[in-house]
């Protein structure tokens, strides 16, 4: 059972979320500020933390910078501000994944999930040298899912776990397209709906990150009214 750290000062978000997150296997620990979280963690370090940006006596980035200097146990925040600042500050300190309020909660598991399961290939790989034939090779591109790791000529980029596996499912066919549908169910659990434009948006951040890196990046086409494809280069 994976101990799963709630932190947030919306007492209803405490509430609905715990209730959720137990009701599939989880053991969930709860906490309305950073610094009441970060003291239960001198003691126990949970397997991941879900942290709110706004909070009072400690906020989710001072938090997670106070986290990462002893762990690096997944985090994902959840953030009402639509403020790309802040998420290119927190993956920059080390967060894994964004989910913005209002929120599925069905969602959120799923990204608990996948986080989890990273988590783990890491932990069963760290003893050992990196196993070339799970790293995808695109040109430019290297990815690493077992690491989470992404580089576009040699250069390292933070991508969340949504625009990690959309990164990945464009990249395992060059050339092919992908449509919007195909691209959800790549990224969503089935039981979770989500609209065309999400995806686009989710697509907008992914090149704007590759972009940052190398301001030539053109590998992912889009094919409007179809999907995408990734030209290799």
């Amino acid at each position: 059972m994976s101990r799963i750290a709630l932190v947030d000062d919306d007492r209803n978000i405490l509430t609905s979320v715990s209730i959720t997150l137990e009701a599939e296997g989880f053991e969930v620990e709860t906490y309305n500020d950073g610094q009441s979280a970060l003291d239960a963690f001198s003691r126990r370090m949970p397997e991941l933390g879900v942290f709110d940006i706004k909070m009072p006596r400690m906020d989710g980035m001072d938090l997670l910078q106070r986290v990462r200097q002893k762990s690096k146990m997944p985090v994902i925040f959840l953030t009402s501000k639509d403020d790309e600042i802040d998420e290119v500050l927190g993956l920059r300190m080390g967060a894994d994944d964004y989910v913005k309020k209002p929120f599925s909660q069905r969602l959120l598991v799923e990204r608990i999930r996948a986080l989890l399961r990273r988590q783990e290939a890491i932990a069963s790989t760290e003893a050992g040298e990196v196993d070339e034939s799970k790293v995808l090779t695109r040109g430019n591109l290297s990815m690493d899912p077992l690491r989470h790791a992404v580089t576009w000529k040699g250069k390292d980029v933070a991508l969340t776990v949504t625009e990690f596996l959309l990164l990945q499912a464009l990249a395992q066919r060059p050339g092919f397209v992908k449509s919007r549908d195909q691209l959800m169910d790549v990224a969503y659990d089935d039981q979770v709906y989500v609209d065309d434009r999400t995806i686009d948006s989710h697509i907008k951040r992914l090149r704007k990150k590759m972009r940052s890196v190398d301001d030539t990046f053109t590998a992912i086409e889009t094919l409007y009214g179809i999907g995408y494809k990734y030209n290799e280069e």
